[in-house]
């Protein structure tokens, strides 16, 4: 199963650029996006029902802000909407679908570089962690796929020495992704590339892309009873319908 996480800043936005077509050529079995910025009914379903996508969409309250879907070719045995947590639900941060052998989630965690954010996003990782940890215990095969916001080691960041006391790098959030990967988690990506400058996110401010100035801020967690499945763990830098690219991972079962 080819599976891909996109933080697509906007999913109007990104089909504008060619996303579908992207899609279509590409054929992920599992989609899991974030930060679609709109509403179900503000989106061209019907383009990705005739990929053969079963889509599941779930928003924030509030109108082209947050939100995440998931879009899946194989039909899953349960869609979870949410966490049942209300401060994390009214943003649309996080949607599951399960399968016979594992259970995927799309995950959009705060960003703390707004103004009054920082303590919200806090707040969110606390929640999340307990939630996790709960979660884990029914559902021990678990991928937790997309946008963390948060760089975990000095290799994901291309300037880890100025960044040190911005959102997304600093000291507190790298500890609880830390303590986060060790309820059980791999991430994905560095157990096939343990080399620097791969970013899955850049600026777009001062050419940052085009001169490779970015962070790895997106992941794909992998249960570590499913790393016996992982074939493949990569991110796709050259796929430009966002200031994100995407991310993917293959198993086999």
């Amino acid at each position: 199963m080819k599976i891909i996480s996109y933080n697509v800043n906007g999913i109007r936005a990104a089909m504008k650029k060619g996303f579908a077509d992207w899609v279509n050529t590409y054929n992920p079995d599992i989609i899991c996006l974030q930060e679609i910025k709109a509403m179900e009914d503000q989106i061209d379903v019907d383009v990705f029902n005739k990929m053969g996508y079963n889509n599941f969409w779930f928003s924030a309250k509030k109108r082209g802000y947050s939100g995440v879907a998931i879009l899946t070719k194989k039909n899953p045995s349960n869609v979870v909407y949410g966490t049942g947590i209300t401060s994390m639900d009214d943003e649309g941060r996080n949607i599951r679908v399960d399968f016979q052998n594992f259970s995927i989630m799309s995950l959009y965690l705060p960003s703390g570089t707004n103004l009054g954010r920082l303590d919200f996003k806090f707040n969110y990782m606390d929640r999340l962690y307990d939630y996790i940890s709960n979660l884990k215990n029914s559902f021990p095969n678990l991928i937790i796929s997309g946008d963390y916001n948060i760089c975990h080691k000095s290799i994901d960041i291309h300037d880890p020495v100025r960044n040190k006391n911005v959102s997304g790098f600093l000291p507190e959030e790298r500890e609880w992704l830390d303590n986060f990967i060790n309820l059980g988690f791999k991430d994905s990506f560095r157990l096939f590339n343990k080399e620097p400058n791969n970013y899955s996110w850049w600026s777009y401010r001062a050419n940052a892309r085009s001169n490779n100035k970015g962070w790895r801020i997106d992941y794909n967690l992998v249960s570590e009873s499913l790393v016996k499945n992982l074939e493949d763990s990569f991110i796709l830098p050259n796929a430009f319908h966002s200031d994100h690219c995407p991310i993917g991972i293959k198993l086999k079962f």
